[in-house]
């Protein structure tokens, strides 16, 4: 369904995107060159109509993907809807206005004027009456009951059943369809408020595996009020299922101190968590800057690969590279690789973090981590889409399992992907004991508080006076 909503909004932007470009230069040719209907006829022999036909619905098309108009199509709100078609048409316009239009020989300044005002009153009528449309009927069926969000209720006692109660009697219905409640105490399923209603999915351990069996989309917490200490176990268990919409219900201390942002006057109130670290814009520059940059990387330093390559094979027997499986996004798991920095076999008694003057580091490997040489195969993992250019640092489950046990909240990290370099590694450097990547967790903390294009490109900085002065740890 929401692959099929995607699509709509693509065909109706394209569309739009490709009408507004024809009429502007009808209205040029009429409007402003005050040629007749026969001779603006010919304009359909402009190369440039046919090709701004072509690059100019891109452009526009990668203006909304950055801006995230394509994510979640099938929870776009009406008034959104107004307010990013508004904003994109302005930037988009805009872009053209200087890229294509402001190099015209024009009669007056009039003319620049005339063409960004229709341009942009064109393009904005042309795209948002679409997307109204299809947004429209997407929130009648919504209310009508016909489309709903896969949702998970956590709680089993009277205010799990009270929220129940009241979402499914509340006058707009707000899209959650429930596939079965856990409940946060194990083995009271029997005596559940919610056992009758749902099927019970069974305790936090399962929650992950049920977020991948049912395509869960939304989490509603509704504990009691001797079960709040549950609350950031929960979270954490959460974490580590995806991009889920979280929902609390509230108590007397939350609505005393304002913690709750209603957006509908008609839905029940809840707190609500936001996965989402940026801006959607951001996340899509982020990612950008990461293929942009990573492709640079593997072109430009070809030549060292090359030379690293050949050392690391001459220094040692074995492979040039080195691959291990960390865990990543998500929790979920892929092959980091690196330029092999130690012996072959160097963990044949299990896994084993490196220290200073570690016997198992070549001498060639201990000079490429101090220049962090052996990092740079990871382009490849930044490319592919598992790693990103900044981010907290992979770890192999062996290790997290040491974590958790300690510093739950490592779990957090998993809400963006892992990088080559970090606040954590800039701050603190390579961990080698649990000790420290437990210390070092505070910093990657730091950086789920702080995430922004901005931070990323302090660290990058940092991280590469680091290089240079070779202090790497």
């Amino acid at each position: 369904m929401e692959k099929r909503q995607r699509i709509k909004y693509l065909i109706s932007d394209t569309l739009s995107a490709m009408l507004a470009w024809a009429l502007l230069f009808l209205f040029r040719k009429l409007a402003l060159e005050h040629t007749g209907f026969t001779d603006a006829a010919h304009f359909f022999n402009d190369s440039n109509l046919w090709l701004g036909l072509i690059l100019v619905p891109a452009g526009w098309l990668s203006l909304y993907a950055i801006q995230g108009s394509y994510r979640n199509v099938l929870r776009r709100a009406r008034l959104t809807e107004l307010l990013d078609t508004l904003l994109a048409s302005l930037i988009g316009v805009v872009a053209i206005f200087f890229l294509l239009l402001v190099d015209d020989h024009i009669s007056t300044y009039r003319n620049y004027y005339a063409s960004f005002l229709f341009l942009f009153v064109v393009h904005f009528t042309l795209t948002y009456i679409p997307r109204l449309i299809i947004t429209s009927h997407t929130v009648r069926a919504v209310h009508a009951r016909r489309l709903g969000f896969p949702t998970v209720m956590i709680g089993s006692g009277p205010r799990a059943l009270q929220t129940y109660n009241d979402l499914e009697s509340q006058e707009t219905y707000s899209g959650n369809l429930f596939i079965g409640y856990i409940d946060p105490t194990p083995n009271q399923s029997q005596t559940s408020a919610l056992y009758t209603i749902m099927p019970s999915l069974g305790s936090l351990e399962d929650l992950r595996s049920v977020a991948k069996q049912h395509n869960m989309e939304e989490v509603i917490i509704a504990l009691e009020p001797d079960q709040r200490d549950l609350l950031q176990q929960i979270l954490l268990a959460i974490n580590s299922c995806g991009d889920i919409i979280i929902k609390i219900t509230p108590d007397a201390r939350d609505l005393s101190v304002g913690a709750i942002h209603q957006r509908s006057i008609f839905h029940s109130p809840f707190i609500v968590i936001n996965n989402r670290l940026m801006p959607e814009w951001q996340y899509s520059l982020k990612r950008i800057f990461d293929i942009i940059i990573s492709l640079l990387a593997l072109i430009i330093l070809s030549p060292v690969y090359l030379i690293t390559a050949i050392i690391v094979k001459a220094t040692s027997p074995g492979p040039v590279f080195y691959a291990q499986e960390r865990i990543g996004y998500h929790g979920k798991p892929f092959k980091m690789h690196k330029f092999r920095s130690m012996y072959v076999d160097a963990e044949q008694a299990g896994p084993a973090l490196s220290k200073d003057n570690d016997p198992r580091i070549t001498p060639f490997g201990r000079f490429m981590r101090k220049v962090r040489l052996d990092e740079i195969p990871q382009f490849y993992n930044v490319l592919r889409g598992t790693m990103s250019l900044v981010g907290p640092r992979p770890e192999r489950q062996f290790y997290i399992d040491q974590i958790v046990k300690r510093a739950p909240e490592y779990l957090l990290l998993q809400r963006i992907k892992p990088g080559i370099t970090s606040w954590g590694q800039v701050r603190y450097g390579y961990a080698s004991t649990v000790d420290e990547m437990v210390e070092r967790l505070r910093y990657d903390l730091l950086y789920l508080d702080n995430m922004t294009l901005s931070t990323d490109l302090k660290i990058l900085l940092y991280t590469v006076i680091i290089i240079i002065q070779g202090r790497g740890k």
